[in-house]
């Protein structure tokens, strides 16, 4: 199996978790999949300063400005074993 399909069995598998992940893992997983699917976030920041949860992804993806697609995408499908790892 290559990294794409991959990738896209960890986003399949991810919406099935039996436990929902915290904030900040929500994020990362936000954020690898943007990086994976787009590339580097290309939009500005949101302009309401009171859009905290907006803000956040903005801030998450911007951070990973620069890592490669595929490396987004091995670490979103490593991100999602190791969450469904912790579910046994």
């Amino acid at each position: 199996m290559d990294l794409k399909e991959k990738f896209e069995n960890a986003v399949a598998e991810s919406k099935n978790l039996t436990h929902k992940p915290g904030n900040d893992t929500l994020l990362q997983l936000y954020s690898h999949y943007k990086q994976a699917i787009e590339g580097d976030v290309k939009s500005d920041a949101p302009a309401n300063p009171f859009d905290f949860a907006n803000k956040a992804k903005y801030d998450a993806w911007s951070g990973l400005k620069g890592k490669s697609i595929e490396n987004a995408m091995q670490e979103y499908v490593d991100l999602v074993e190791k969450l469904k790892g912790k579910e046994v």
